[in-house]
This record gives structure tokens, sequence and C-alpha cells, in this order.
């Protein structure tokens, strides 16, 4: 088993580890606008991180290094804290994604030929 199989989390698993995180502090979760703010941040991290793995950008000396994987981890982390806090199924939001985008997009792209 590679490293990257070995966490294998369902997003309900994932909305309780977040949960359970969260549940032991007396401040609970960030404002929904807080949460916003703070989901920007992270993918401008990711960004940031992309753009020094694949862009033109390399970084500088005094900058820490961070992982593209870490960041996403991040990301994730911000959206299971605004699903919970909203009561909202991070599962649910995927699967209303999925449709919409199966359905939407059906024909947009050159399906690749069986072999």
């Amino acid at each position: 088993m590679n490293d990257n199989n070995k966490y294998q989390y369902t997003t309900k698993e994932i909305e309780e580890k977040v949960d359970a995180y969260i549940s032991q502090f007396e401040e609970g979760y960030f404002s929904p606008l807080a949460l916003m703010a703070r989901l920007s941040e992270e993918v401008g991290e990711l960004a940031r991180e992309i753009n020094h793995t694949y862009g033109e950008k390399p970084k500088k000396p005094t900058e820490e290094i961070k992982s593209i994987e870490e960041e996403i981890g991040d990301i994730m982390f911000v959206l299971a804290c605004l699903t919970n806090s909203l009561d909202l199924d991070l599962s649910a939001a995927f699967h209303q994604s999925i449709s919409k985008i199966n359905d939407r997009d059906k024909d947009r792209w050159t399906r690749k030929k069986d072999k």
C-alpha cells in the first residue's frame, strides 16, 4: 500500500473529524463569512504553490516549503468547517455538483475511444 492510500476517509468521516477538533474549543466554528475569507486565503496559498511548482515563479530561499497536497488538505478542512457550521452535507453538495456537471457537459468534450 502506498502512502497516499493509507488515509481513506469518507466525506462524512472528514466532517466528523473536523467537528471533533472544533468542538473541543469554546469558540466553535468561525462565522460563514470568516470561513469564506479563510477558504479564499487557502485557495490563494494553493495557487502560489502550483505557481512555484509548475509556473515561472520560483520560491524565494526564505519562503517555507509547503506541498500542493498540504494546501489541498487545508482547503478540505475549511470546506468541512463551512459545511458543518451551516449544517450541510459535503457528500450531498458534491453529488449535486457532479450531477449538474455530468448533465451540462455530457456532449462538451471529446470522449476517449474504447480500446
